[in-house]
């Protein structure tokens, strides 16, 4: 079964790449202009990102640099410590609606710190694999199409994180303890 996966995997990109030029030129659609124009519209949504973009960026930036995260967490820390959740995972719950690149690398520190079969490196890694950037996608995404009202959007995909992060921790309490 290994040997099948593999061998998919390692054709699967080559295989598209020349399955639809040739599905495009069967289908008679001219294949050259079409994705001249599809370039031409990522390019523009490019454009119309940025702004949002780099807005969230400076966000993110102020948030880390004004020790506003370490504050918050600070506080948090006696509460969490008394239920039993590593106080060290919890800037993980701030950043992580907020950066994908940012909730990454604080958890490459905490693996490189702790190790990667700590309960601190795995509960890091599920709650990466659990959760979305969920302020991030709002913020670009929502701000590239022009949705101004996007409070049940945000509602939600933050009770998602919250969930994302509890279930994690109980889930690699519940595997790996």
């Amino acid at each position: 079964m290994y040997a099948i996966v593999s061998t998919l995997s390692t054709w699967a990109i080559p295989l598209l790449i020349v399955f639809i030029p040739l599905y495009a030129a069967y289908k008679k659609v001219p294949t050259y202009e079409s994705f001249v124009e599809g370039a031409k519209d990522g390019f523009q949504t490019a454009i119309t990102i940025m702004p949002h973009l780099v807005g969230m960026m400076v966000a993110i930036t102020v948030f880390r640099a004004s020790g506003a995260m370490d504050l918050l967490a600070g506080w948090m820390y006696p509460f969490l410590a008394r239920i039993g959740i590593p106080g060290e995972v919890l800037p993980l719950a701030f950043l992580r609606p907020i950066t994908g690149a940012g909730s990454l690398a604080f958890t490459t520190d905490l693996i490189k710190q702790f190790g990667p079969d700590s309960l601190i490196g795995r509960i890091a890694s599920t709650v990466q694999g659990s959760t979305d950037t969920t302020l991030y996608v709002l913020t670009v995404y929502f701000g590239a199409v022009g949705i101004k009202k996007a409070m049940y959007a945000l509602k939600v995909g933050l009770i998602s994180d919250a969930i994302g992060f509890i279930a994690s921790i109980a889930i690699c309490y519940w595997v790996f303890v």
